[in-house]
């Protein structure tokens, strides 16, 4: 087995288990704190990432890591997990199952391995570059991820994680473009949302705003999916500070509409 190999089995391994740990916490009597961004945090966050950094520190001792609740922890191996532990925790907090942990894995600053754990749908995806991306519902065999093959905006699926986000960057007018043009819009957002591109189920997600541990695991996921996963300009990226998914069949409209507003990446 592979050096990528090996770590997207751990990957899965322990997103599944930390996902796991999450749900002993989903619940409305949640404690929830704010960060200095007014973001939400909650205990299960911060549980959550101290147990996929102690099992990845076990395993890949030399491997550095980068979380968004515990920061950077260097290495020596070329390798870097990137982890979120609960992507959407906006959702989390209010007892929508539309969230996430996320798992990515870097080799030399490139984006290698991708895992998406959707805990409280038991639903799960995973890529890694050159290998194809597999999906899972509860303990079924694994399937093959595939985008759809619409061509059509006006038969496509857009979706974003929070519209107001659109208004924070001056581009309250690509959402509205966009949902005009699309079949409908709708915000089922965060890592979920990029799931349904990946596995068929909607063509566009537009996020005005990302961080790089909501990134890291979708560039291998929609790839290997056989979509995009790329900045506003359209260039495949994980530190633009924005993502644009698509089926890749309709890149270009969709790259067409959010280009004229740039991309973060050049200011």
């Amino acid at each position: 087995m592979s050096d990528i190999e090996s770590r997207l089995e751990f990957a899965k391994k322990i997103a599944f288990e930390a996902g796991r740990r999450t749900l002993d916490h989903f619940s409305p009597d949640i404690k929830v704190e704010r960060k200095s961004d007014n973001s939400p945090v909650t205990i299960a966050d911060r549980d959550a990432e101290q147990y996929l950094r102690k099992r990845i520190g076990e395993e890949f001792p030399d491997d550095a890591i980068l979380g968004e609740e515990f920061g950077e922890q260097e290495g020596k191996s070329g390798y870097r997990w990137i982890l979120d532990p609960i992507d959407g925790t906006k959702s989390f907090i209010t007892g929508v199952p539309l969230y996430g942990t996320l798992i990515a894995v870097e080799q030399d600053n490139e984006p290698k391995i991708g895992v998406i754990e959707l805990p409280a749908l038991d639903r799960r995806i995973y890529a890694a570059i050159g290998s194809g991306a597999e999906w899972q519902e509860g303990y079924n065999a694994p399937k093959p991820a595939r985008v759809s093959e619409t061509t059509d905006l006006n038969d496509c699926v857009y979706l974003t994680s929070e519209v107001k986000t659109f208004h924070q960057r001056d581009a309250m007018d690509a959402h509205h473009e966009l949902e005009e043009a699309c079949w409908f819009g709708r915000t089922w957002g965060d890592c979920y949302a990029y799931f349904l591109v990946a596995t068929g189920q909607a063509e566009i997600v537009v996020d005005p705003m990302m961080s790089l541990w909501d990134a890291a695991a979708l560039l291998p996921v929609l790839v290997e999916a056989g979509g995009t996963f790329t900045d506003w300009r359209g260039r495949p990226t994980i530190h633009s500070g924005e993502g644009v998914a698509t089926n890749g069949k309709v890149l270009s409209e969709v790259i067409s509409i959010t280009g004229r507003y740039g991309s973060r990446a050049d200011r």
